[in-house]
Protein backbone atom coordinates (compact mmCIF):
# COMPACT_ATOMS: atom_id res chain seq x y z
CA UNK A 1 0.00 0.00 0.00
CA UNK A 2 0.97 3.77 -0.58
CA UNK A 3 2.50 4.76 2.49
CA UNK A 4 3.47 9.08 3.05
CA UNK A 5 5.66 9.24 6.35
CA UNK A 6 3.86 6.53 8.51
CA UNK A 7 0.39 6.62 7.48
CA UNK A 8 -1.08 4.31 4.87
CA UNK A 9 -3.76 5.26 2.58
CA UNK A 10 -6.88 4.01 1.52
CA UNK A 11 -9.71 4.23 -1.07
CA UNK A 12 -12.91 4.40 1.27
CA UNK A 13 -16.49 4.15 -0.58
CA UNK A 14 -18.55 6.16 2.23
CA UNK A 15 -22.34 6.47 2.99
CA UNK A 16 -23.94 9.77 4.07
CA UNK A 17 -27.48 9.98 6.34
CA UNK A 18 -28.61 12.45 3.22
CA UNK A 19 -28.23 9.35 1.45
CA UNK A 20 -25.67 10.44 -1.12
CA UNK A 21 -22.16 8.39 -1.53
CA UNK A 22 -18.73 9.30 -2.08
CA UNK A 23 -15.44 7.89 -2.45
CA UNK A 24 -12.64 9.10 -0.74
CA UNK A 25 -9.17 8.60 0.19
CA UNK A 26 -8.08 8.53 3.64
CA UNK A 27 -5.22 8.00 5.38
CA UNK A 28 -4.30 6.68 9.54
CA UNK A 29 -1.97 4.94 11.02
CA UNK A 30 -4.11 2.20 11.29
CA UNK A 31 -7.14 1.21 9.13
CA UNK A 32 -9.23 2.34 11.49
CA UNK A 33 -7.92 5.71 11.93
CA UNK A 34 -8.57 6.45 7.89
CA UNK A 35 -11.54 5.10 8.25
CA UNK A 36 -12.86 7.89 10.96
CA UNK A 37 -10.76 10.30 8.85
CA UNK A 38 -13.18 8.74 5.58
CA UNK A 39 -16.46 9.13 7.48
CA UNK A 40 -16.04 12.68 9.63
CA UNK A 41 -19.29 13.81 10.76
CA UNK A 42 -22.57 11.66 9.61
CA UNK A 43 -21.25 9.00 7.53
CA UNK A 44 -20.06 5.26 7.56
CA UNK A 45 -17.91 3.14 5.87
CA UNK A 46 -19.31 0.71 2.90
CA UNK A 47 -16.23 -1.01 1.49
CA UNK A 48 -11.95 -0.13 1.65
CA UNK A 49 -9.12 -0.69 -0.62
CA UNK A 50 -5.52 0.24 -0.77
CA UNK A 51 -5.23 3.35 -2.29
CA UNK A 52 -3.93 4.05 -5.66
CA UNK A 53 -0.68 6.42 -6.22
CA UNK A 54 -2.62 8.98 -7.68
CA UNK A 55 -5.05 9.30 -5.18
CA UNK A 56 -2.84 10.25 -2.86
CA UNK A 57 -1.82 14.32 -2.06
CA UNK A 58 1.55 15.92 -2.01
CA UNK A 59 3.44 18.68 -0.20
CA UNK A 60 1.52 20.46 2.56
CA UNK A 61 -1.90 19.09 1.80
CA UNK A 62 -0.94 15.82 3.24
CA UNK A 63 -2.43 16.13 6.77
CA UNK A 64 -3.58 13.96 9.42
CA UNK A 65 -7.49 14.48 9.09
CA UNK A 66 -7.18 14.98 5.18
CA UNK A 67 -9.80 13.51 2.86
CA UNK A 68 -9.38 13.62 -0.64
CA UNK A 69 -12.84 13.18 -2.69
CA UNK A 70 -12.14 10.90 -5.70
CA UNK A 71 -15.94 10.77 -6.62
CA UNK A 72 -19.26 8.90 -6.59
CA UNK A 73 -18.74 5.39 -4.38
CA UNK A 74 -18.84 2.41 -7.15
CA UNK A 75 -22.59 1.24 -7.57
CA UNK A 76 -22.46 -2.18 -7.02
CA UNK A 77 -21.10 -1.46 -3.00
CA UNK A 78 -23.18 -3.06 -0.41
CA UNK A 79 -25.85 -0.45 0.77
CA UNK A 80 -25.71 -2.92 4.42
CA UNK A 81 -24.48 -0.75 7.50
CA UNK A 82 -22.02 -2.86 8.91
CA UNK A 83 -20.79 -2.55 12.60
CA UNK A 84 -17.34 -0.82 13.80
CA UNK A 85 -14.27 -3.13 13.12
CA UNK A 86 -15.22 -4.67 9.87
CA UNK A 87 -15.65 -3.83 6.84
CA UNK A 88 -15.77 -5.62 3.40
CA UNK A 89 -13.12 -4.57 0.38
CA UNK A 90 -13.76 -2.82 -3.06
CA UNK A 91 -15.00 -4.84 -5.13
CA UNK A 92 -16.84 -7.70 -3.20
CA UNK A 93 -20.51 -6.73 -3.81
CA UNK A 94 -21.37 -9.48 -5.56
CA UNK A 95 -20.59 -11.84 -2.79
CA UNK A 96 -22.47 -9.58 0.11
CA UNK A 97 -25.57 -9.05 -2.28
CA UNK A 98 -27.92 -10.10 0.59
CA UNK A 99 -26.66 -9.02 3.42
CA UNK A 100 -29.04 -8.25 5.99
CA UNK A 101 -30.24 -7.99 9.90
CA UNK A 102 -31.38 -11.18 10.86
CA UNK A 103 -30.58 -14.23 12.34
CA UNK A 104 -30.64 -18.20 11.57
CA UNK A 105 -30.15 -21.66 12.63
CA UNK A 106 -26.43 -23.00 11.48
CA UNK A 107 -26.24 -26.59 11.06
CA UNK A 108 -24.35 -28.42 13.28
CA UNK A 109 -23.83 -32.06 14.39
CA UNK A 110 -23.49 -31.31 17.89
CA UNK A 111 -24.24 -27.98 18.91
CA UNK A 112 -27.24 -25.61 18.33
CA UNK A 113 -25.41 -22.48 16.77
CA UNK A 114 -27.71 -19.27 16.32
CA UNK A 115 -25.94 -16.13 14.03
CA UNK A 116 -27.38 -12.96 14.18
CA UNK A 117 -26.02 -9.95 12.43
CA UNK A 118 -27.24 -6.26 13.13
CA UNK A 119 -25.81 -2.76 11.92
CA UNK A 120 -23.89 -0.92 13.20
CA UNK A 121 -26.04 1.20 15.58
CA UNK A 122 -27.50 -2.05 16.75
CA UNK A 123 -24.94 -4.48 17.19
CA UNK A 124 -24.17 -3.47 20.94
CA UNK A 125 -27.36 -3.05 22.67
CA UNK A 126 -28.77 -6.85 21.29
CA UNK A 127 -25.91 -8.13 22.39
CA UNK A 128 -25.93 -6.19 26.14
CA UNK A 129 -29.69 -6.93 26.02
CA UNK A 130 -29.14 -10.88 25.51
CA UNK A 131 -26.62 -10.64 28.46
CA UNK A 132 -29.09 -8.97 30.89
CA UNK A 133 -31.74 -11.34 29.52
CA UNK A 134 -29.44 -14.67 30.00
CA UNK A 135 -30.86 -16.46 33.27
CA UNK A 136 -26.91 -16.53 34.36
CA UNK A 137 -23.59 -15.38 32.88
CA UNK A 138 -20.47 -16.89 34.86
CA UNK A 139 -17.55 -15.73 33.14
CA UNK A 140 -15.91 -13.41 30.56
CA UNK A 141 -14.01 -14.53 27.95
CA UNK A 142 -11.71 -11.94 25.65
CA UNK A 143 -9.92 -12.75 22.92
CA UNK A 144 -7.20 -10.72 21.29
CA UNK A 145 -7.08 -12.43 18.24
CA UNK A 146 -3.68 -13.54 16.11
CA UNK A 147 -4.20 -10.76 13.56
CA UNK A 148 -3.82 -7.83 15.67
CA UNK A 149 -1.16 -5.89 14.67
CA UNK A 150 0.33 -8.81 12.83
CA UNK A 151 0.99 -10.53 16.43
CA UNK A 152 0.76 -14.46 15.21
CA UNK A 153 -0.89 -15.55 17.60
CA UNK A 154 -4.32 -15.31 19.88
CA UNK A 155 -4.32 -14.62 23.55
CA UNK A 156 -7.05 -16.19 25.31
CA UNK A 157 -8.19 -13.49 28.72
CA UNK A 158 -10.84 -14.77 31.39
CA UNK A 159 -12.10 -13.47 34.14
CA UNK A 160 -12.87 -15.80 37.37
CA UNK A 161 -16.27 -16.52 38.34
CA UNK A 162 -18.52 -13.75 38.35
CA UNK A 163 -21.87 -12.84 37.47
CA UNK A 164 -24.29 -11.21 35.17
CA UNK A 165 -23.68 -7.98 36.65
CA UNK A 166 -20.17 -7.96 37.18
CA UNK A 167 -20.05 -8.68 33.15
CA UNK A 168 -22.67 -6.19 31.75
CA UNK A 169 -20.77 -2.93 33.94
CA UNK A 170 -17.75 -4.50 32.40
CA UNK A 171 -18.87 -4.16 28.73
CA UNK A 172 -21.04 -1.44 29.62
CA UNK A 173 -16.92 0.63 30.02
CA UNK A 174 -15.50 -0.64 27.83
CA UNK A 175 -18.32 -1.50 24.49
CA UNK A 176 -16.93 0.80 22.02
CA UNK A 177 -13.18 -0.32 22.43
CA UNK A 178 -14.00 -4.29 22.69
CA UNK A 179 -17.50 -4.53 20.55
CA UNK A 180 -16.01 -2.00 18.01
CA UNK A 181 -12.12 -3.82 17.58
CA UNK A 182 -12.31 -6.35 14.81
CA UNK A 183 -9.82 -8.22 15.98
CA UNK A 184 -11.32 -9.34 19.72
CA UNK A 185 -14.03 -11.97 20.16
CA UNK A 186 -16.02 -11.55 23.66
CA UNK A 187 -17.60 -14.35 24.71
CA UNK A 188 -19.94 -14.97 28.26
CA UNK A 189 -20.19 -18.35 29.42
CA UNK A 190 -23.16 -19.77 31.04
CA UNK A 191 -22.25 -22.60 32.51
CA UNK A 192 -25.52 -23.92 33.55
CA UNK A 193 -26.41 -24.60 30.34
CA UNK A 194 -22.80 -25.46 28.63
CA UNK A 195 -23.82 -22.59 26.34
CA UNK A 196 -21.62 -19.43 24.94
CA UNK A 197 -22.84 -15.77 23.99
CA UNK A 198 -20.24 -14.72 21.71
CA UNK A 199 -19.92 -11.68 19.91
CA UNK A 200 -17.56 -12.74 16.68
CA UNK A 201 -14.25 -11.16 15.35
CA UNK A 202 -16.57 -10.48 12.21
CA UNK A 203 -19.37 -8.97 14.16
CA UNK A 204 -21.92 -11.61 14.12
CA UNK A 205 -23.78 -12.73 17.70
CA UNK A 206 -23.76 -16.35 17.70
CA UNK A 207 -25.38 -18.56 20.27
CA UNK A 208 -23.46 -21.86 20.86
CA UNK A 209 -25.25 -24.78 23.44
CA UNK A 210 -25.03 -28.62 23.99
CA UNK A 211 -28.56 -28.18 24.67
CA UNK A 212 -31.82 -26.54 23.30
CA UNK A 213 -33.37 -25.46 26.75
CA UNK A 214 -32.88 -21.84 25.77
CA UNK A 215 -33.89 -22.20 21.90
CA UNK A 216 -37.05 -20.72 21.77
CA UNK A 217 -36.22 -17.88 24.60
CA UNK A 218 -33.15 -16.52 22.33
CA UNK A 219 -35.32 -16.68 19.17
CA UNK A 220 -37.88 -14.62 20.98
CA UNK A 221 -35.31 -12.07 22.31
CA UNK A 222 -33.91 -11.48 19.00
CA UNK A 223 -37.18 -10.67 17.54
CA UNK A 224 -37.91 -8.27 20.43
CA UNK A 225 -34.66 -6.49 20.44
CA UNK A 226 -35.74 -6.09 16.22
CA UNK A 227 -33.64 -8.44 14.67
CA UNK A 228 -36.04 -10.68 12.27
CA UNK A 229 -35.83 -14.16 10.90
CA UNK A 230 -33.87 -15.17 8.17
CA UNK A 231 -33.62 -17.95 6.20
CA UNK A 232 -29.90 -17.76 5.65
CA UNK A 233 -27.59 -15.20 6.55
CA UNK A 234 -24.91 -13.55 4.08
CA UNK A 235 -22.18 -11.73 6.44
CA UNK A 236 -18.97 -10.29 6.12
CA UNK A 237 -17.26 -14.25 6.16
CA UNK A 238 -18.61 -14.51 2.31
CA UNK A 239 -15.85 -11.91 0.98
CA UNK A 240 -12.65 -10.70 0.67
CA UNK A 241 -12.93 -7.88 4.02
CA UNK A 242 -10.19 -5.83 6.30
CA UNK A 243 -10.62 -6.08 10.54
CA UNK A 244 -9.63 -2.94 11.97
CA UNK A 245 -10.05 -1.17 15.49
CA UNK A 246 -11.79 2.32 16.38
CA UNK A 247 -9.27 5.27 15.87
CA UNK A 248 -9.05 6.17 19.77
CA UNK A 249 -9.19 2.30 20.64
CA UNK A 250 -5.80 0.77 22.68
CA UNK A 251 -2.95 -1.11 20.86
CA UNK A 252 -2.48 -4.81 21.63
CA UNK A 253 0.33 -4.26 24.57
CA UNK A 254 -2.29 -1.19 26.00
CA UNK A 255 -5.39 -3.55 25.59
CA UNK A 256 -3.34 -6.48 27.78
CA UNK A 257 -2.38 -4.29 30.16
CA UNK A 258 -6.35 -2.37 30.31
CA UNK A 259 -7.91 -6.26 30.93
CA UNK A 260 -5.07 -7.49 33.12
CA UNK A 261 -5.93 -4.13 35.38
CA UNK A 262 -9.68 -4.80 35.50
CA UNK A 263 -8.91 -8.55 36.65
CA UNK A 264 -8.92 -10.53 33.74
CA UNK A 265 -6.16 -13.42 33.54
CA UNK A 266 -4.16 -14.46 30.25
CA UNK A 267 -4.99 -18.51 29.99
CA UNK A 268 -3.60 -19.22 27.04
CA UNK A 269 -1.68 -17.86 23.82
CA UNK A 270 -3.13 -20.15 20.87
CA UNK A 271 -1.58 -20.53 17.08
CA UNK A 272 -3.51 -19.22 14.87
CA UNK A 273 -6.31 -21.13 12.62
CA UNK A 274 -6.43 -18.55 9.77
CA UNK A 275 -9.03 -16.72 7.46
CA UNK A 276 -8.29 -16.99 4.34
CA UNK A 277 -10.72 -13.97 3.23
CA UNK A 278 -9.29 -11.74 6.13
CA UNK A 279 -6.70 -8.63 5.74
CA UNK A 280 -5.58 -6.41 8.29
Amino acid sequence: MARAETRTWYRVAIARSDGTRALVAASGEHVGEAVATATRGDAWPLAIAPALPADIPLGESVGKHHVVELGAAPDDVPAFRWPTGVVPELGSAAALAGARAGWTIRPDAELLVVEAQAEAPQLGEVFMALVERLPAADNLEVRVLDHFEAAGATDVWLTSRVNARWIIRFLDDHDAELFGNGHLEISVYVRAHKATLRMTEHKTIVWLAEGRALEADIARWLVELGVPRADSLVTIRDAPHVHYRPAKSRGREKLGEELFRQRLRKVARETPTGDPATRT
